[in-house]
């Protein structure tokens, strides 16, 4: 049991540190190469914090346990919410661009509801369903692109000037980051499943809370760097065009690879608990953290508590009903 626990932190600390890697070596050769800021924040940092969720959830997917693939995306989605984005409001609420949220939150809502279709009515993820999730996900990136090029003075977002380094250390961060998150990605899986066999917890559970977490690590490390710069809404849009990413891309992904049923092994009142509660919880912290935002242009301090205790309840009610 010993070493199962220690290649799984070894696989989250290659997946942090890789991610890390990988978005300094893109964002790098993307400013070399004169693309605007907020377009490499858009994309290339976008996709790249969420690049562990999908390695994860891809591996997990063609390694025949699609609990981990769909828990992670669901739960990632939970963990971002109302832990990391919660934390940002409980420490630092401030003032948001509505016109800005507006896009990824309808895209991101959207996409959750096709996706809770098909778990509610079929229950079956197949891979045309997969493939519309991807074709979701490319019509969003256009639509961000040339809303950009649309509005450059909305977009531009103040940054502190980036290191120097050469084009050469650029690439090699890159491959290196890469490499480190695919490892990161496989341990992660391999050890989560070994983990979960061993403490009689279904892959499901932990998926939706550790393996959430693992992945969930570079927007934690984004979230607080905002904080420590004082960008508070930057937090926030990451966090909810990552969630948009984890439905989109990551599910995305992970069905078209390897279609899969949800996950039948915890139940609630005969029925799967990820239909009873994971859906609810992930709708409900979605709509508590962007409704305000939306009518009244600003955060509170309240959401961050309210959204806090959620997770702790949501994590304590994953243990408590497979115990």
């Amino acid at each position: 049991m010993l070493v199962p626990v220690l290649l799984f932190i070894v696989g989250l600390v290659c997946l942090i540190k890789g991610g890390d890697w990988f978005v300094d070596g893109a964002a790098g050769i993307a400013r070399r190469f004169h693309l605007p800021e907020l377009l490499i924040g858009a994309t290339v940092v976008s996709i790249g914090t969420t690049l562990p969720e999908v390695m994860v959830s891809t591996s997990a997917a063609l390694s025949g346990h699609g609990e981990i693939a769909y828990g992670n995306a669901i739960g990632s989605v939970i963990c971002n919410t109302a832990l990391i984005a919660a934390i940002t409001l409980a420490v630092r609420p401030g003032k948001v661009n509505r016109a800005t949220l507006r896009t990824p939150v309808l895209f991101f809502f959207g996409s959750a509801v096709l996706f809770a279709i098909v778990a509610y009515t079929t229950g079956f993820f197949s891979r045309a369903i997969g493939f519309v999730l991807l074709a979701i996900f490319v019509i969003y990136m256009a639509v961000t692109v040339l809303q950009m090029k649309k509005h450059p003075d909305e977009a531009e977002v103040e940054e502190e000037p980036a290191k120097e380094r050469t084009l050469l250390l650029e690439i090699v961060l890159l491959v290196i980051g890469a490499a480190l998150i695919a490892v990161g990605a496989r341990l992660l899986v391999e050890n989560g499943t070994k983990i979960a066999t061993a403490m009689g917890v279904p892959e499901s559970v932990i998926a939706l809370t550790f393996v959430a977490l693992g992945t969930s690590l570079p927007e934690l490390v984004t979230a607080i760097t905002s904080l420590v710069k004082g960008h508070s809404a930057l937090s926030l849009g990451n966090v909810i065009g990552a969630n948009l990413f984890n439905i989109v891309l990551v599910s995305g992904a992970s069905v078209a690879l390897n279609p899969f049923t949800i996950p039948q092994g915890s139940v609630i009142a005969g029925n799967p608990a990820s239909l009873v509660m994971d859906f609810p919880v992930m709708f409900a912290v979605m709509l508590l953290l962007t409704v305000p935002a939306l009518l009244r242009g600003k955060l509170a301090r309240w959401q961050g508590i309210a959204l806090l205790l959620i997770y702790a309840a949501f994590c304590t009610a994953q243990f408590v009903i497979n115990l």
